[in-house]
Protein backbone atom coordinates (compact mmCIF):
# COMPACT_ATOMS: atom_id res chain seq x y z
CA UNK A 1 0.00 0.00 0.00
CA UNK A 2 1.08 3.55 -0.61
CA UNK A 3 2.33 5.61 0.98
CA UNK A 4 4.69 3.16 2.67
CA UNK A 5 5.58 3.93 6.23
CA UNK A 6 8.41 2.84 8.46
CA UNK A 7 7.48 1.63 11.91
CA UNK A 8 10.82 2.46 13.53
CA UNK A 9 12.09 5.50 15.36
CA UNK A 10 13.36 8.35 13.17
CA UNK A 11 17.10 8.49 12.62
CA UNK A 12 18.87 10.90 14.97
CA UNK A 13 20.21 13.97 13.15
CA UNK A 14 23.71 13.13 14.44
CA UNK A 15 23.81 10.14 12.06
CA UNK A 16 25.49 11.12 8.78
CA UNK A 17 23.16 11.09 5.79
CA UNK A 18 25.21 8.44 3.95
CA UNK A 19 24.29 5.96 6.69
CA UNK A 20 20.79 7.24 7.45
CA UNK A 21 19.56 6.97 3.84
CA UNK A 22 20.63 3.32 3.55
CA UNK A 23 19.11 2.53 6.95
CA UNK A 24 15.76 4.01 5.89
CA UNK A 25 15.84 1.88 2.74
CA UNK A 26 16.49 -1.24 4.84
CA UNK A 27 13.50 -0.28 7.01
CA UNK A 28 11.25 0.35 4.02
CA UNK A 29 11.83 -3.09 2.49
CA UNK A 30 11.57 -5.01 5.77
CA UNK A 31 7.90 -6.00 5.29
CA UNK A 32 8.37 -6.80 1.60
CA UNK A 33 11.62 -8.75 1.92
CA UNK A 34 13.27 -9.47 5.27
CA UNK A 35 16.16 -11.01 3.30
CA UNK A 36 16.74 -7.75 1.38
CA UNK A 37 16.46 -5.71 4.56
CA UNK A 38 19.00 -7.96 6.30
CA UNK A 39 21.40 -7.64 3.38
CA UNK A 40 21.06 -3.85 3.34
CA UNK A 41 21.57 -3.56 7.08
CA UNK A 42 24.67 -5.77 6.88
CA UNK A 43 25.99 -3.43 4.20
CA UNK A 44 25.42 -0.47 6.53
CA UNK A 45 27.14 -2.29 9.40
CA UNK A 46 30.14 -2.99 7.21
CA UNK A 47 30.30 0.66 6.14
CA UNK A 48 30.11 1.84 9.77
CA UNK A 49 32.76 -0.61 10.96
CA UNK A 50 35.09 0.35 8.13
CA UNK A 51 34.64 4.09 8.66
CA UNK A 52 34.39 4.25 12.45
CA UNK A 53 36.23 1.19 13.81
CA UNK A 54 38.77 1.39 10.97
CA UNK A 55 38.60 -2.33 10.20
CA UNK A 56 39.06 -3.44 6.62
CA UNK A 57 38.84 -7.16 6.08
CA UNK A 58 37.57 -9.12 3.06
CA UNK A 59 34.20 -9.93 4.68
CA UNK A 60 31.86 -8.49 7.27
CA UNK A 61 32.26 -11.71 9.22
CA UNK A 62 36.02 -11.08 9.59
CA UNK A 63 35.48 -7.38 10.31
CA UNK A 64 33.06 -8.20 13.10
CA UNK A 65 35.56 -10.69 14.51
CA UNK A 66 38.27 -8.02 14.52
CA UNK A 67 35.96 -5.60 16.35
CA UNK A 68 35.08 -8.30 18.88
CA UNK A 69 38.69 -9.39 19.36
CA UNK A 70 39.72 -5.77 19.90
CA UNK A 71 36.93 -5.10 22.42
CA UNK A 72 36.00 -2.04 20.36
CA UNK A 73 32.31 -1.98 21.33
CA UNK A 74 30.32 -2.55 24.55
CA UNK A 75 29.41 -6.16 25.35
CA UNK A 76 25.71 -5.80 24.47
CA UNK A 77 26.63 -4.50 21.03
CA UNK A 78 29.30 -7.18 20.62
CA UNK A 79 26.68 -9.87 21.26
CA UNK A 80 24.37 -8.40 18.63
CA UNK A 81 27.18 -8.09 16.09
CA UNK A 82 28.12 -11.69 16.73
CA UNK A 83 24.53 -12.76 16.02
CA UNK A 84 24.49 -10.70 12.82
CA UNK A 85 26.98 -13.12 11.30
CA UNK A 86 24.51 -15.98 11.67
CA UNK A 87 21.61 -14.01 10.19
CA UNK A 88 23.90 -12.83 7.41
CA UNK A 89 24.77 -16.35 6.43
CA UNK A 90 21.05 -17.09 5.99
CA UNK A 91 20.57 -13.94 3.91
CA UNK A 92 23.60 -14.30 1.70
CA UNK A 93 24.12 -18.05 1.43
CA UNK A 94 21.51 -20.79 1.15
CA UNK A 95 21.69 -22.93 4.29
CA UNK A 96 19.68 -26.12 4.57
CA UNK A 97 18.08 -27.40 7.75
CA UNK A 98 19.70 -30.61 8.90
CA UNK A 99 16.33 -31.94 10.04
CA UNK A 100 14.09 -31.06 7.08
CA UNK A 101 16.52 -30.39 4.24
CA UNK A 102 14.69 -27.12 3.45
CA UNK A 103 16.54 -23.86 2.82
CA UNK A 104 16.48 -21.80 6.01
CA UNK A 105 15.21 -18.29 5.31
CA UNK A 106 15.69 -14.99 7.14
CA UNK A 107 12.69 -14.36 9.38
CA UNK A 108 11.34 -10.82 9.93
CA UNK A 109 12.48 -10.88 13.58
CA UNK A 110 16.03 -11.67 12.51
CA UNK A 111 16.05 -8.84 9.97
CA UNK A 112 14.68 -6.53 12.67
CA UNK A 113 17.53 -7.57 14.96
CA UNK A 114 19.91 -6.45 12.22
CA UNK A 115 18.16 -3.07 12.16
CA UNK A 116 18.35 -2.90 15.97
CA UNK A 117 22.09 -3.56 15.71
CA UNK A 118 22.48 -0.80 13.12
CA UNK A 119 20.64 1.56 15.48
CA UNK A 120 22.97 0.52 18.33
CA UNK A 121 25.98 1.22 16.11
CA UNK A 122 24.49 4.62 15.25
CA UNK A 123 24.06 5.35 18.94
CA UNK A 124 27.59 4.21 19.83
CA UNK A 125 29.48 5.90 16.99
CA UNK A 126 27.38 9.00 16.26
CA UNK A 127 24.59 9.87 18.70
CA UNK A 128 26.30 9.51 22.07
CA UNK A 129 29.52 11.27 20.94
CA UNK A 130 27.41 14.16 19.55
CA UNK A 131 25.47 14.44 22.80
CA UNK A 132 28.66 14.39 24.84
CA UNK A 133 30.23 17.04 22.59
CA UNK A 134 27.16 19.28 22.98
CA UNK A 135 27.24 18.93 26.78
CA UNK A 136 30.97 19.60 26.82
CA UNK A 137 30.56 22.69 24.64
CA UNK A 138 27.82 24.02 26.95
CA UNK A 139 29.98 23.42 30.03
CA UNK A 140 33.00 25.05 28.39
CA UNK A 141 30.87 28.10 27.55
CA UNK A 142 29.73 28.27 31.17
CA UNK A 143 33.33 27.98 32.36
CA UNK A 144 34.41 30.69 29.90
CA UNK A 145 31.63 32.99 31.11
CA UNK A 146 32.83 32.43 34.67
CA UNK A 147 36.44 33.22 33.72
CA UNK A 148 37.56 29.62 34.21
CA UNK A 149 39.66 27.46 31.86
CA UNK A 150 37.92 25.05 29.51
CA UNK A 151 37.82 21.31 30.11
CA UNK A 152 40.89 19.46 28.92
Amino acid sequence: MYPRSVSREPVDPAVPQEFAANYLEACEVLDISPKASAALSRRIMQHILRECAKVKEPTLDKEIQKVLDGNMVPSHLAESLDAVRTVGNFAAHPIKSTSSGEVVDVEPGEAEWNLDTVEALFDFYFVQPARTAAKRAALNQKLKDAGKPALK
